[in-house]
């Protein structure tokens, strides 16, 4: 009986292993707003990395995070690293490229709770006197991030933090 519990445990956990290397090898999760502001004003929100305290949902997971800029605060080569807790981790960001008012790609690396290169990407798209915001990650998933996405779900979970962080834009931008 032993040996039957021991065979089904290989073979569902080895299905397991199958089902995650079938997995796409690269991630993106994606959401989008409208903000009833120009995309000069949005666009200043994003690119001066001081002003993501005011909006980003990482910077209230952890307040006594430890924040480092460097480079020119706004722009092409303007950089943030942080070390926080478990809820933020540690990491940093640096501006790669703009095209002002309307993208800015940033290269994002986590370091803790566990180690990724990703590629950060705001597009803002006038319409009228709104303008839509589209906030989005795109990254590799190595084999041990195909089998943690068969329990944790990447979009759920950080899709959430990019709906509150446009929110808080559109809070901001609004006023």
């Amino acid at each position: 009986m032993l040996k039957i519990i021991a065979i089904v445990v290989v073979v569902l956990v080895a299905g397991l292993l199958l089902v995650a290397a079938m997995q796409p090898d690269d991630f993106r999760v994606q959401r989008s707003a409208t903000i009833k502001a120009p995309p000069e004003k949005i666009f200043a929100l994003i690119n001066h990395l001081p002003s993501w305290r005011q909006w980003s949902p990482y910077e209230k997971k952890d307040p006594d995070m430890q924040r480092q800029f460097s480079g020119p605060e706004s722009g092409v080569g303007a950089a943030y690293a942080w070390s926080g807790d478990k809820n933020v981790g540690k990491g940093d960001m640096k501006i790669a490229a703009v095209t002002e008012p309307s993208k800015i790609v940033i290269d994002l690396n986590f370091i803790e709770p566990f180690q990724a290169h990703n590629v950060a990407e705001f597009d803002l798209i006038a319409n009228g006197e709104s303008t839509e915001v589209t906030w989005s990650m795109r990254g590799q998933q190595v084999f041990i991030g195909k089998v943690m996405g068969l329990i944790i779900n990447m979009d759920r979970m950080v899709g959430g933090d990019f709906e509150l962080g446009l929110a808080n834009l559109k809070a901001i931008a609004e006023n």
